[in-house]
C-alpha cells in the first residue's frame, strides 16, 4: 500500500504548470489595460474638477469686482493679476472692517501635469484677457486656465483645449 501512493505522487506536471502560468498571464494581459483605463478615467475627471473650481473662483472674483468690492483701476479688466490672489485674497472696501474676501482655499495642482514637483499655481497655463481663445498667452491677468498637459481625453479632445 505505502508502495503504491508513492508510484500516484501529489505535485503538478510541468505541463500543468506552464499551462496555469499561460491563463494567468493572459487574464493579466486583458486586465492591464482595463485599469490603466480606470487610471486615465479617474485623472480626467479630477482634471474637470480643478478646472471647474479654478474658473468659478475667477468669475467669482471678476464679479466682486464687478460690485465694488475691490479698488477699481482704469483700464483693469477685473479679473485677477495670478492664482495666488485667489488665495490669498484681497480687502473687501465695502466692509467696514476692511476684511478680506477669499476665492479659494488653496489651488489645486493640474492632475495631468508631467511635473509633479511644479507648485499647483504653475503647474497650469495661463490666459490673460487679452489674448486670444486659440493662442492663449498670459498677460497683466488671468482671465482662463488650461491643462499644458499635451495628452488628448477619453472623448478625442486635448487636454488644452477642456
Amino acid at each position: 500500500m505505502i508502495a503504491h501512493m508513492r508510484k500516484t505522487g501529489c505535485g503538478f506536471t510541468l505541463i500543468e504548470m506552464m499551462i496555469t502560468v499561460a491563463i494567468i498571464g493572459l487574464l493579466a494581459a486583458i486586465a492591464v489595460p482595463a485599469v490603466e483605463l480606470v487610471v486615465q478615467r479617474s485623472k480626467e475627471h479630477e482634471l474637470r474638477l480643478a478646472l471647474r473650481e479654478i474658473r468659478t473662483a475667477l468669475d467669482t472674483y471678476k464679479q466682486a469686482y464687478d460690485d465694488g468690492r475691490m479698488v477699481k483701476i482704469v483700464g483693469d479688466s477685473g479679473f485677477p493679476p495670478s492664482l495666488k490672489v485667489l488665495v490669498e485674497g484681497t480687502v473687501d472696501v465695502k466692509s467696514p472692517d476692511k476684511l478680506k474676501i477669499f476665492f479659494l482655499r488653496r489651488i489645486p495642482a493640474d492632475p495631468m501635469a508631467v511635473d509633479a514637483a511644479l507648485a499647483p499655481e504653475a503647474s497650469w497655463g495661463l490666459r490673460s484677457y487679452q489674448s486670444e481663445a486659440d493662442a492663449p498667452e498670459e498677460g497683466r491677468d488671468v482671465f482662463d486656465v488650461y491643462s499644458k498637459a499635451g495628452g488628448v481625453g477619453l472623448n478625442g479632445v486635448p487636454y488644452r483645449q477642456w
